[in-house]
């Protein structure tokens, strides 16, 4: 009897325990969380030249969305592949620390997607920041290697867990297991997203049938029965639900009904669900990647995630020029929405840049290369947003490319080039230069070179250089007019 007695009274405390501290985890998160009044999504464009990295856009009602960074990449990678897919935001619970963790994986590059598969990247892409504004540099995290014969580590995303006061970071791979080779969902946990435990398996579906693109959303109050809700790409877009990340889940349905699946039952062939909650109210978006047709993401919503026909189609909504392939969407703060906006949602002007000596030409780039020409078109080509100084951006300037964004006029070897932004140091210094009065008429402007400070922009047979200037004919070459 006094065994019995001492387990209950253990199993007591353990439970009060349990509820304490989850009951302290939802405090601190609920003290820690101001009103949400906007939306960010992260995501990739696609397989172009720079569409394999993190673009951000911006919305107030969680449907309308403005593409940020004029329509550029806010964050390259320069490690592993040196491209970026399926970037998922994750917020600390104190609201403290932000994480974008990505595929690392880059198509354009001329990878096929069966090398991709079976002899990919096991590592995931990493970013930090307090702010939501400055990012630390990329880094790599194997958190696949670990499995045998894993062939890569796709579409992560991570949540925090209550229960273990840690972060649940779950993907898929692609490995053999029990003599079947097909893409499973895995997951480990951390909680600094540097060190990482061994990974387990966390999702398999039956017989052949591969999974990928899982996404978890908490639903604190329970709507429609259970605290957490996911959905995979199965060749359903099937959702579950569940009181505990890491305990059973439920299946609730797919959309089959709806006329969507992920190839299963054809009909409107959709990957990369992507959840977010409405601010103010309780109601879901489930966002679908019309990837078969290329339409782009569609919404679905829902005032109860406990049953799949409670969904319903939206046509009220509006993606913005980028098109938007599977990433997340995180809720904002006021502050974060500032914060946010200021630094990527400022409308600069688009600018030509005239030269002093041959009023006619303009700088444009063509091939990437770059020149001064009449007549340029398309017009485009000769287009520049003069954004703040990517070196430094006190009294500095960068010349960013209207038509190709996320492109920068830099010097290499002193000659100028148009190339996208690397995130390397080198390549801020060599796109980074000092307007000061023009050398040849003080009312026109010349350009110092940010690392060369001896050098200023020139054109020399029309080709645009980065020389030193110690003539009447140099300081002519040097000046020039930045008009519309």
């Amino acid at each position: 009897m006094r065994r019995i007695i001492t387990r209950v009274g253990a199993l007591l405390t353990a439970v009060f325990l349990s509820f304490t501290s989850l009951s302290v985890s939802s405090m601190t998160q609920a003290a820690a969380q101001e009103p949400f009044t906007g939306y960010l999504m992260a995501h990739f464009t696609g397989e172009s030249a720079n569409g394999e990295q993190v673009y951000f856009a911006h919305s107030k009602d969680g449907l309308h969305w403005t593409d940020l960074n004029h329509g550029g990449p806010v964050l390259l990678s320069t490690v592993g592949t040196r491209g970026v897919r399926d970037p998922s935001i994750i917020r600390s619970p104190s609201g403290d620390r932000y994480w974008i963790i990505a595929t690392d994986l880059r198509i354009a590059s001329g990878t096929s997607w069966d090398d991709a598969a079976n002899r990919g990247s096991t590592s995931l892409v990493v970013w930090e920041s307090t702010d939501l504004v400055n990012w630390s540099a990329p880094r790599l995290v194997d958190v696949a290697g670990g499995i045998p014969g894993a062939g890569n580590a796709w579409a992560p995303e991570a949540i925090y867990n209550p229960e273990t006061g840690d972060y649940v970071v779950y993907w898929a791979t692609n490995s053999p297991r029990n003599g079947v080779t097909k893409h499973r969902i895995w997951y480990a946990r951390t909680s600094d997203f540097r060190t990482f435990t061994e990974p387990r398996l966390y999702i398999e579906r039956g017989g052949d049938q591969g999974i990928i693109d899982t996404q978890i959303i908490e639903v604190p109050n329970r709507v429609g029965g259970y605290r957490y809700y996911r959905a995979s790409a199965d060749g359903h877009i099937t959702i579950e639900g569940a009181d505990s990340i890491l305990g059973s889940w439920t299946t609730i349905g797919n959309l089959s009904h709806m006329g969507i699946s992920n190839g299963a039952t054809g009909g409107n062939v959709v990957e990369g669900p992507m959840w977010a909650k409405f601010n103010g109210r309780d109601e879901w978006a489930l966002w679908l990647d019309q990837f078969a047709t290329g339409r782009g993401y569609m919404p679905i919503t829902s005032t109860n995630l406990g049953s799949t026909r409670n969904f319903r189609t939206r046509s009220d909504y509006g993606m913005g020029t980028n098109r938007k392939r599977h990433g997340s969407i995180l809720n904002l703060t006021a502050a974060e929405e500032s914060r946010v906006l200021a630094r990527w949602g400022v409308s600069t002007p688009v600018n030509r840049i005239q030269s002093y000596n041959h009023p006619d030409r303009y700088v444009r780039h063509q091939d990437f290369d770059v020149r001064i020409d009449p007549n340029v078109s398309p017009a485009q080509d000769a287009q520049f947003r003069l954004v703040p100084g990517l070196a430094n951006s006190s009294g500095y300037v960068s010349f960013e490319s209207v038509n190709f964004p996320g492109y920068y006029l830099r010097h290499y070897g002193f000659d100028f080039v148009l190339a996208p932004n690397d995130g390397t140091e080198i390549f801020k210094a060599d796109a980074t230069f000092r307007p000061v009065a023009g050398l040849a008429d003080s009312s026109w402007t010349s350009f110092r070179s940010y690392n060369y400070p001896d050098r200023y922009i020139r054109h020399y047979d029309y080709l645009v250089r980065l020389d030193p200037i110690t003539d009447a004919q140099g300081r002519a070459d040097a000046t020039f007019r930045v008009t519309d």
